[in-house]
C-alpha cells in the first residue's frame, strides 16, 4: 500500500494551502458575519467534534428550533439536551476544551463549520434562559469562536442528503433494537427496545 507520511508528499497531490482558489481561503474568518449567523441560527442540527484522553469523539445536536444560539460575533450557547448520559463529549471538553462544530441545514447543500474553545457552565440563570416546556439543560456548552467557514455543497449534493429516495432508502435500514441485539450477540431484546421506544422518546425529549 503508497502511504503518504509527509506534508510534503500531501502537497505534491493537492496542493500548497497558499495555492488554492482565493474563495476557499477568504471564506474563513474569527467572527460571524450577518450571513454566517443567518446559517447557523436557520439550523436545528450540528455534529459537535472533540478530543481528550479516551480519543476522538463526535456526536450530534439537535433541538426543535436552532441548536446552537448566536450571542455575539464571537461567541455562541450550546444547551446539552436530554441524551444517552454517556457524556463523551463532556468528558473530553474538561481535558481538552477544543471543539469543531458541523452544521447542516435542511434543503441547503452549504455546510457551516466552527472551530473555537468551550467551557460547561452550570449557572443557574444561563440554563434557565434555554428552558424548553420547563424543562432545563443540565448544562450549557458557551463557545469562543476561534475560526468560522462555509463548506461548498458538492458533498451534500453528492450525497443526495436530501432527496426523497433517501427517505424511501432509510425505510429498510435496521432499527436501534437490532442494532442493540447483534451488539450484544443477541443477549438484548431488541424487539421490546423498540415497540417502547416512541413512548420512551416522547417522555424524555427534553
Amino acid at each position: 500500500m503508497d502511504r503518504i507520511e509527509t506534508i510534503e508528499q500531501l502537497e505534491e497531490i493537492y496542493g500548497r494551502f497558499d495555492d488554492i482558489a482565493a474563495a476557499s481561503k477568504d471564506k474563513e474568518i474569527d467572527y460571524l458575519t450577518p450571513s454566517y449567523r443567518q446559517m447557523i441560527e436557520a439550523s436545528s442540527f450540528v455534529a459537535l467534534a472533540s478530543v481528550g484522553a479516551r480519543g476522538v469523539d463526535c456526536s450530534p445536536r439537535g433541538d426543535k428550533g436552532q441548536v446552537v444560539y448566536c450571542i455575539n460575533s464571537r461567541q455562541l450557547h450550546l444547551p446539552d439536551r436530554r441524551g444517552n448520559n454517556r457524556i463523551d463529549t463532556l468528558r473530553n471538553l474538561i481535558e481538552d476544551p477544543r471543539l469543531s462544530l458541523m452544521f447542516l441545514i435542511k434543503g441547503s447543500g452549504s455546510v457551516i463549520r466552527v472551530i473555537g474553545r468551550a467551557i460547561i457552565s452550570v449557572d443557574p440563570n444561563l440554563c434557565e434562559k434555554y428552558q424548553y416546556e420547563g424543562k432545563l439543560p443540565r448544562s450549557v456548552l458557551v463557545i469562543d469562536i476561534e475560526r468560522v467557514f462555509f463548506q461548498c455543497a458538492r458533498a451534500i449534493m453528492r450525497a443526495e442528503l436530501w432527496s426523497e429516495a433517501q427517505k424511501e432508502t432509510a425505510k429498510s435500514l435496521p432499527t436501534a433494537g437490532q442494532m442493540l441485539k447483534e451488539a450484544t450477540s443477541g443477549q438484548f431484546d431488541g424487539d421490546s427496545y423498540d415497540r417502547g421506544w416512541l413512548e420512551r422518546a416522547e417522555k424524555t425529549m427534553w
